[in-house]
């Protein structure tokens, strides 16, 4: 094993309201100095997520540390684990991904009912403990996700958030073998993910966006039906006319605006499901409550996903039904790929490599 420098280069967020800084001497934490349960992760790359947006511009209700390496969707290779670490499930050398999710402590009632993300002792890579914006990075190793070996790293980063999140809200959906589902922002990070998850689970979407590029994606990766938000006039009855005149078993909306969560309500059939998935920092969820009552309606909100639902959504990628679609830039890009991102200019997946 090379030896493990003591300074390293990441993007960091040095106070609230601060611009992102590319440093060159952030220090790493030596192997030392790792308590027990944790491991020090050379990293290879990582995603870039809307969430770290948020985190950098410190504009959601709850607070991120200070200064900040943001970045939650990381692939490495763990290079020290702390001494005394009790039942290790990983060795080094292990490829491993690092999620939103760093650290639940597993005893308390949401851990034990597999809520892991909900745990009130909860460490957030990226928000709450430094993430994978850097070189190093450390992590626990009880939450730490072994990559399966066919799955390129770059492509297993962005299933560690983006896939893991619609995985879930789909897995916990209440949607059956050839029920329709309706994905709002389809041809978007979360979107074409979103696609084929439900295709290969045997359900039909009714894939929501513009452009004709995100058309042919869409219907590439299986959506049946495409309707363009910008052409529709009434979104509500082309997704019903869409699903047969009845409308939608399911909406899973990861869309950071009200709106698509009200229309949801109104093109879902009766007992119809929706998924609140996106983390709009202020605004609310506006519905009729006589309709949502008189139509059966459930409304879930479905955050991130688990350790078992990470395993599986990697999985699935790993056996060739899912492929995400990304672009590789390098870690000092950084800064222009948040500027796209606030623009709404990024397609697909962004992906930052480590500088070597």
């Amino acid at each position: 094993m090379s030896s493990i420098p003591t300074t390293q280069i990441a993007a960091v967020v040095p106070s609230h309201g601060a611009a992102l800084e590319i440093k060159k001497d952030y220090p790493v934490k030596q192997p030392s100095e790792l308590a027990p349960g944790e491991c020090l992760v050379k990293l290879f790359c990582t995603g870039v997520c809307h969430t770290d947006l948020h985190a950098s511009n410190n504009d959601w209700p709850l607070s991120s540390k200070v200064p900040l390496v943001g970045g939650h969707e990381g692939v490495g290779e763990v290079v020290a684990i702390g001494e005394n670490t009790i039942e290790c499930p990983v060795k080094i050398g292990d490829r491993i991904g690092i999620k939103w999710l760093a650290y639940s402590c597993l005893n308390c009632e949401q851990c034990r009912n597999g809520r892991e993300q909900n745990c009130p002792k909860a460490k957030l890579s990226g928000f709450t403990v430094d993430g994978t914006f850097a070189q190093y990075t450390v992590s626990y190793v009880h939450h730490v996700t072994p990559i399966p070996k066919n799955l390129d790293s770059n492509a297993a980063a962005s299933i560690l958030c983006a896939g893991l999140t619609v995985y879930r809200a789909l897995k916990y959906s209440h949607a059956k073998l050839g029920n329709w589902v309706v994905l709002p922002g389809a041809g978007g990070g979360l979107g074409h993910l979103a696609i084929q998850y439900a295709v290969a689970m045997g359900l039909r979407v009714v894939a929501i966006d513009t452009g004709s590029e995100k058309k042919k994606l869409c219907m590439e990766l299986g959506a049946e039906r495409w309707i363009d938000f910008k052409e529709e006039k009434d979104i509500v009855q082309a997704v019903r006319e869409a699903c047969g005149g009845e409308g939608a078993h399911c909406a899973v909306v990861t869309t950071a605006s009200g709106s698509g969560y009200t229309q949801a309500v109104d093109y879902l059939r009766p007992g119809g499901t929706l998924m609140a998935v996106g983390l709009p920092g202020e605004a609310k969820l506006e519905a009729s409550i006589f309709f949502t009552v008189f139509k059966s309606i459930n409304i879930i909100g479905s955050y991130v996903g688990n350790r078992q639902d990470a395993i599986e959504a990697l999985e699935i990628a790993s056996d060739g039904r899912v492929e995400v679609r990304y672009e590789c830039k390098g870690l000092s890009k950084l800064k222009e790929v948040y500027d796209a991102l606030n623009e709404g200019k990024v397609a697909g997946r962004i992906v930052l490599e480590m500088p070597k």
